[in-house]
C-alpha cells in the first residue's frame, strides 16, 4: 500500500467513524469503551487529537506532565468536555489532510482510527466496517515494532512465541503454536484487547490464556491502568 492509498485508506475509515458518531444516542457516548478507563466519548475526543505538532505536543506536555501515557490521557479528558457534535466535526475535518503527530508515521495514524474505531463499535454491539487489507497493514506495522517506543502504549499480551494467521486475509507472523482468526481480531489482540479471544482458535489460544496475567478485556491505545 504506498502513501495515497495509504492516506486514503485512513480518510475513508475516518469518514466511516464520523458516520457511526453520528448516530449515537447519549447512553452510547457515556458507555464503557474498550480502552480500560476511556468511554465512547473520551475515545472519539481522543481520535480528534492526531494532527498534533511538536509546539502541540510540547504544551500539551507542559500542561499535563508524568509522561507520554499521563499527557495522552488528560488531554483527551479534557477534549471529552466538548460537545460530541464538534468531536464529530473535527473528526471529519481531517478527512484529506496528510498531518499526523509528530514523533509517529502515516501507519501510526492507521491504527489509530482503526482500533479506536473497533474501541467504540464493539462494546455498544455496533459494526464499524474494516477492510481486510486494511486491518493486515496495521496489524503487521504493530507486529514489527514489538519492543520499539511506538509499542510502549499497547497492553503487551504475551503473543511473541505464537504463529498468527489470518483465516480471511493471507497473513501469517511468529513461530509457535497456532492462533487463527479474523485478521481484525488478530489485531486487536495485538494492541492488548482481549476481548476478541472468543473469535480465535488454535492451540495457541490456550497458551495465551496460561500466560497472560490481564484475562479480562483490556485496552490499548493508550495504556491506562498505572494512571491512558
Amino acid at each position: 500500500m504506498n502513501d495515497d492509498e495509504l492516506w486514503a485508506a485512513i480518510d475513508a475509515q475516518r469518514l466511516r467513524t464520523a458516520d457511526l458518531l453520528e448516530t449515537l444516542i447519549d447512553d452510547d457516548w457515556s458507555h464503557r469503551s474498550l480502552c480500560d478507563g476511556w468511554t465512547v466519548r473520551d475515545v472519539a475526543a481522543h481520535l480528534t487529537l492526531q494532527q498534533l505538532t511538536l509546539g502541540d505536543g510540547l504544551k500539551l506536555a507542559l500542561k499535563h506532565p508524568g509522561g507520554v501515557n499521563r499527557t495522552i490521557h488528560a488531554s483527551t479528558r479534557a477534549k471529552s468536555r466538548q460537545p460530541t457534535a464538534q468531536l464529530i466535526a473535527e473528526i471529519r475535518a481531517m478527512a484529506g489532510s496528510r498531518r499526523h503527530n509528530v514523533g509517529v508515521t502515516a501507519q501510526e495514524t492507521l491504527i489509530d482510527i482503526v482500533v479506536h474505531g473497533q474501541d467504540i463499535a464493539v462494546p455498544i454491539g455496533r459494526s464499524l466496517h474494516v477492510p481486510q487489507q486494511l486491518a493486515a497493514v496495521a496489524a503487521q506495522r504493530v507486529w514489527d515494532c514489538r519492543g520499539t517506543r511506538l509499542s510502549k502504549v499497547f497492553n503487551q499480551l504475551p503473543y511473541d512465541g505464537l504463529n498468527l494467521q489470518a483465516t480471511d486475509i493471507a497473513w501469517s507472523v511468529g513461530q509457535g503454536p497456532e492462533l487463527r482468526g479474523p485478521i481484525l481480531a488478530l489485531l486487536l489482540l495485538l494492541t492488548g484487547r482481549t476481548v476478541v479471544l472468543p473469535q480465535l482458535d488454535g492451540p495457541g489460544v490456550q497458551v495465551l490464556h496460561n500466560t497472560s496475567s490481564s484475562p479480562a478485556p483490556v485496552g490499548g491505545i493508550p495504556r491506562r491502568r498505572r494512571s491512558r
